[in-house]
Parts: C-alpha cells; sequence; structure tokens
C-alpha cells in the first residue's frame, strides 16, 4: 500500500481500482437512499423477507459510509473491514442460497459473481489499509494469507459469471451490441474466457495476467453495453444502477489484478 498524506487527511490511492472502487460505492448508497431499493451487488433479498425495506435502507447507508470511509486514512482500515463483513454474509446468505431454488436464472449465478468480486476487491483493500492492527485474531485475513484468500474468492467469482453465459447464452448474446457479428459466439468466447480466469486464479497458473485479462473484459462489456445506454442522458434507474454496477465490478477486479504488482506476468505455481 502507498504510503498516506497524514493521520486524517485522505488516502493516497493505491490504484485507479482503488478511487473508482470507493466512488462507486458512493454512488450506490445514494442511489439505494434515492430510490429505497437494492441496488445490483446487494440483489437476492426475497420478496417476503422481514423489513426487506429497511435492509435496502441499511445496504445503501453502508455503501456510502463505507465508500466514504475507503477515501480517508483514519476510516480507511475499518470501512474496508465492515463492507468485506457484509459482502461476504450477503454472498451465504443470499447469493450461494439462491442455487438451490434458481440454478437456471441468469441473476442466480451472475449475482454470485458480481458479489464475490466486490468481496473480493473490498478484501484487497483491508489487507492494504489494515496492516498488523487487528491484531492474531484477524491475522489469517491479513498479510499474504489475507491475498491469497482474496484472490481465490476472486477466482471462485468468475466460474459463475462464465456458467451464466452459457445456461442463459442466448439472453447473453441479446447482450452484445448489434454492431457486432456472431452474438452467441461472443457470449460463449467470453463466457469461457471467464472460465478460464477462474481456474487461472484458483491454481496460480499465469495468475496475474488471467486477473489483468479479466478485468479488462469487464471493462469492455462497461464500455460496449452499458456506457452507450447511459451516454444519452436519459436513464432510467435500472440502467443507471447496472451501468454503476459494472464500473463497481471493473474497479474491484482491478483492485485484486493490481494486488499482483510485482509478480511476473507469466508465473506459475504461486497464487
Amino acid at each position: 500500500m502507498n504510503s498516506t498524506r497524514t493521520r486524517t487527511g485522505p488516502v493516497r490511492i493505491a490504484s485507479w481500482g482503488h478511487a473508482v472502487f470507493a466512488a462507486t460505492m458512493v454512488s450506490f448508497g445514494i442511489l439505494g437512499l434515492i430510490h429505497g431499493k437494492f441496488t445490483p451487488t446487494w440483489a437476492g433479498v426475497p420478496k417476503g423477507f422481514p423489513a426487506r425495506q429497511a435492509v435496502a435502507y441499511l445496504c445503501a447507508l453502508v455503501s456510502l459510509g463505507c465508500g466514504l470511509g475507503l477515501l480517508f486514512q483514519r476510516t480507511a482500515a475499518v470501512a474496508s473491514r465492515v463492507l468485506l463483513g457484509f459482502l461476504l454474509a450477503w454472498l451465504l446468505l443470499f447469493r450461494v442460497s439462491q442455487i438451490f431454488f434458481l440454478p437456471t436464472a441468469l441473476d442466480t449465478w451472475w449475482g454470485q459473481g458480481d458479489t464475490a468480486v466486490m468481496a473480493a476487491g473490498a478484501w484487497v483493500l483491508y489487507v492494504w489499509f489494515a496492516g498488523d492492527r487487528d491484531g492474531p485474531r484477524l491475522a489469517f485475513a491479513e498479510g499474504d494469507s489475507g491475498l491469497r484468500l482474496a484472490r481465490l474468492l476472486y477466482g471462485l467469482a468468475m466460474i459463475p459469471f462464465g456458467v451464466a453465459h452459457f445456461t442463459n447464452l442466448q439472453d447473453t448474446a441479446s447482450l452484445v451490441p448489434g454492431w457486432l457479428p456472431w452474438h452467441v459466439g461472443w457470449a460463449a468466447f467470453t463466457g469461457g474466457a471467464f472460465l478460464a480466469a477462474g481456474v487461472a486464479v484458483l491454481v496460480g497458473v499465469y495468475a496475474r495476467l488471467a486477473a489483468t485479462l479479466s478485468a479488462l473484459e469487464i471493462l469492455v462489456f462497461t464500455l460496449l453495453v452499458w456506457v452507450p445506454i447511459v451516454a444519452p442522458g436519459h436513464p432510467n434507474a435500472f440502467q443507471w444502477s447496472e451501468f454503476l454496477d459494472s464500473c463497481a465490478l471493473t474497479a474491484g477486479a482491478w483492485v485484486v489484478a493490481d494486488s499482483y504488482r510485482g509478480m511476473p506476468w507469466l508465473a506459475v505455481g504461486k497464487r
């Protein structure tokens, strides 16, 4: 992690991924408070869930508070830890369980990957900011062991992204811009790329290259699919939240990719 300016001043941004990650979390919070709905990262709550509306506002407050907290030295470690805890709990409570109820739905697989990528990015930020200040009780989540776990979580996140492409191939193909040929072919190719990236990160073969290329793939998806939708200036709430989500996923993926700095691009056997 780069040095900071002052104890109470703003954090020196570790990477552009860190900056965009924090900014999109703030945007999620504002959007959630305005509309009182779950943004994509926090989706998956059943409609009959008790106090569902209150939970939506809680998620918005967590997003806003943690996003702002990531920008200041005094609060960055706490903000990243709180965000990581919420995202991991959300992943287990509301994402993984959907496999048993809606195994073929696009949202089931994409949603798991979405939350897992964000959790992995938050975990890397926590490792960068926390140092050893949390003591031995959280030692497994910090330092090199914390980075390994964050990267493994990111690798696992790529698998449902890839699966989502193939379980809903036609729906995925419909998102390919109209000016590109072979929509189904592109959908299958990008799904395979996510699967390959996930396996590479998990087994530690060309892991840095795989993490970087998968982040680039999400960025290209953002630029080709969502930017043309929001650029005219009249997106609805759903389109705007999906655009922000795609930006956040790009940032989270890039934070993870940036955690490999110093490792050879074609390293084998290092996670």
